[in-house]
């Protein structure tokens, strides 16, 4: 195994660590691993919320127990953004087209509160941030340059998620703290690339992808190559 930083997986939304596969499928040298969060899953009832999130990464990061290269995806980069300045030793974060906000922040902070019109919200009676929310037309929002049958093939995994992890804010900015790198995904329709250009400028560097919002499904080779330039093996 190499002598290199672990490299930790944090997906985002609707997903599972089975999304990452193409991009563990191009990195066998490396100590890949992913964490499974909480506030995705199948059963509306039984979602965590941002806060189990972080805890999962924190844990998955003490397990490794050892220098790690942490990514973050899409949503994930909220959970990642609250545990990995804490937890673990580690080296650099990579926001990948991620929400990448500030202590106090929520994720709706960055969409002026509003839901987005991808999401199909659904609210349970009780108070602000209580159910969950699918996505509608998920091939479009998500995999845009993803071959056809693979995409297909992910609609059919994805889970709901937690409406909760979406209202609660930060109360850590891993990237104020540890090394961070934001890669902007040019075509991205989930994430429109002027609030990911907004959300960059936090970041210490800034890469780009010509791709979608799932860049380790349509272009794991090129994603790989990249996460290899940021954990110093290239």
């Amino acid at each position: 195994m190499s002598s290199a930083p672990a490299l930790l997986l944090v997906h985002g939304a609707w997903h599972g660590p089975w999304c990452w596969q193409p991009l563990i499928d191009e990195l066998p040298d490396l100590d890949v691993r992913t964490v499974a969060l909480p506030s995705s899953g199948p059963d509306p009832a039984a979602l965590g919320d941002l806060y189990d999130d972080a805890a999962a990464i924190a844990e998955a990061l003490e397990a490794i127990g050892g220098p790690t290269v942490v990514v973050g995806h899409s949503y994930g980069g909220c959970p990642v953004s609250q545990a990995a300045g804490s937890a673990g030793d580690v080296r650099r974060v990579v926001y990948l087209c991620a929400l990448m906000q500030d202590v106090g922040d929520t994720l709706l902070s960055l969409v002026n509160g509003a839901y987005p019109p991808d999401w199909d919200v659904h609210e349970r009676p009780g108070g602000a941030g209580l159910g969950h929310f699918d996505v509608h037309d998920p091939v479009r929002a998500l995999y845009g340059d993803v071959d056809p049958d693979l995409a297909e093939r992910c609609v059919a995994r994805l889970g709901h998620q937690s409406l909760s992890a979406v209202h609660q804010p930060l109360t850590e900015a891993a990237w104020r703290t540890v090394p961070s790198t934001y890669v902007l995904c040019e075509d991205d329709v989930a994430i429109p690339l002027p609030l990911q250009e907004e959300m960059a400028k936090h970041a210490q560097r800034v890469r780009r992808l010509r791709s979608s919002h799932s860049p380790f499904l349509s272009r794991p080779a090129e994603l790989a190559r990249l996460l290899r330039d940021e954990i110093g093996l290239s």
